[in-house]
């Protein structure tokens, strides 16, 4: 049967294309499913900052009457500017397997595309960095983290079929947590915290963070602005993450390194204790009993911890300070009682993050893929 191709116009069409993903794994044990309130803020152009630089068109897939895809394409033009390109973006990209049904998808966004006069695609990207970003290409037998998206083996195969090529991996790591800060992380954060004039905050409560939160991210704009595709936050875009993720964190995981002189940061770690279990509990609803699942995943045992966001003012790289990170957080991951931490996605070409992971027992675990098409 022929695959029909639409254009999501209503509300009611934004939210089938949401939950398609939801659905299309509703049997797999390794996906976490996003919370379908959040992804359709997320894609609202009334509710997501992020158009105030960005356009955007999503389809779905029809064959016998059921959606069986969907894709988005994206144009930032803010990154655009910023790594002079003239790029489109594919995400929240979701499809049976079946060639029909992909070529109908990536025709659609690639068509698209060009009408916005790019030369060129690439995904799963989002709006920022901050949506997920690339596709799995290795470690399918593994459960995602709330920062992931879990897809089939089947989709890179059918991206490299279309004439999709590597542009940029992301490698993921199982980090063992030592029963004691190592030795030489010890020393170097007593030296670094001397010779800088640093010292490690916590906050005890989220009133405490909300003077910080907005230097936070700027701090994070710094730290990432050589990475792939990335662009800047916006003032409203920072406002509408500290909005999202305050209420998530647990406090005694976000140490924040400021010099003492100015109270300025200097460096940041935000982990957040493994959600993805209460994720797959709350099947995409918050309501009526979702929170409950997260509340107790974020406050409750557990032998896995998310190491979410971690950034280090550019002057202050390679100076020690990420080693004032771990010299904080080990003793905490300890006392809680986590075994081994999710690194998340890291850049493979982003040497200054993977070389910390030398001095502890680590196993690299997945690998995500960012493809291209010239068009």
């Amino acid at each position: 049967m022929t695959v029909t191709i639409k254009e999501v116009i209503s509300k009611s069409d934004l939210k089938k294309f949401v939950k398609f993903n939801n659905n299309l794994y509703k049997d797999c044990k390794y996906h976490v499913p996003d919370l379908i309130d959040g992804e359709v803020d997320t894609l609202s152009r009334d509710k997501n900052p992020a158009f105030e630089h960005c356009d955007s068109i999503y389809y779905l897939a029809y064959k016998d009457n059921k959606i069986v895809g969907r894709i988005a394409g994206i144009v930032n033009h803010k990154a655009n500017e910023i790594w002079n390109q003239q790029y489109a973006r594919f995400g929240f990209v979701d499809f049976i397997d079946d060639n029909e049904v992909v070529d109908a998808l990536f025709d659609a966004v690639e068509k698209w595309a060009a009408e916005k006069r790019m030369n060129a695609i690439h995904g799963p990207l989002g709006f920022t960095d901050f949506d997920h970003e690339g596709m799995l290409v290795e470690g399918f037998d593994l459960v995602g983290t709330m920062a992931t998206t879990y897809t089939y083996p089947y989709y890179p195969e059918h991206l490299e079929r279309l004439g999709y090529k590597k542009d940029a991996d992301w490698n993921e790591f199982h980090i063992q947590i030592p029963k004691e800060i190592p030795e030489r992380h010890a020393r170097i954060s007593e030296i670094v915290l001397k010779k800088y004039g640093l010292k490690i905050l916590k906050f005890k409560n989220a009133k405490e963070v909300r003077p910080y939160a907005r230097k936070i991210f700027e701090l994070l704009n710094e730290s990432f602005a050589p990475l792939y595709g990335y662009s800047s936050l916006t003032a409203k875009q920072i406002d509408y993450y500290v909005d999202m993720y305050i209420p998530l964190l647990r406090l005694e995981l976000v140490p924040v390194v400021i010099r003492e002189a100015d109270d300025e940061i200097v460096g940041v770690g935000i982990c957040l204790p493994n959600l993805s279990l209460a994720l797959k509990k709350a099947k995409g609803h918050m309501f009526p009993f979702g929170w409950i699942h997260l509340l107790r995943a974020l406050y409750g045992k557990s032998e896995v911890v998310d190491l979410y966001l971690a950034g280090v003012l550019p002057e202050y790289q390679s100076k020690g300070v990420n080693a004032l990170l771990f010299y904080d957080l080990i003793p905490v991951f300890n006392k809680i009682g986590y075994k081994y931490a999710e690194s998340n996605i890291e850049l493979e070409s982003n040497q200054k993050v993977q070389s910390q992971w030398k001095y502890f027992d680590t196993k690299h675990v997945r690998t995500r893929r960012a493809f291209i098409k010239h068009l």
